[in-house]
């Protein structure tokens, strides 16, 4: 089981959310970064520290277009996979407090 010291950051957690949406597909930097609205400078700094972390596996694949250079395509590994359900679930958890205390 993966054990984490602090709670990944917003950007990190919508990364690996994003991730899980797509899970078990692999995912390329492009579409995450479509999806969480994050730059590129943002993006792959984080996808580097997941994958340094075991959380995601990188591979190379190779473009289906002619003449363009190989991409990388991400996947969560079981931890990551544990981790970024967690995140889910104290997001879930964090909005219905929320909707709590606006009604109060």
């Amino acid at each position: 089981m993966f054990k984490r010291r602090r709670s990944p950051s917003p950007h990190t957690a919508a990364v690996l959310l994003a991730l899980l949406d797509a899970y078990p597909q692999p995912t390329y930097g492009y579409d995450l970064s479509l999806k969480t609205e994050l730059k590129s400078g943002t993006l792959y700094p984080i996808l580097q520290r997941l994958h340094e972390s075991d959380l995601l596996s990188a591979e190379w694949q190779p473009s289906p277009h002619e003449g363009k250079p190989p991409r990388h395509i991400y996947t969560l590994t079981a931890a990551g996979l544990e981790l970024a359900r967690q995140q889910r679930q104290d997001r879930a958890a964090q909005t219905s407090q929320q909707g709590r205390e606006v009604k109060a």
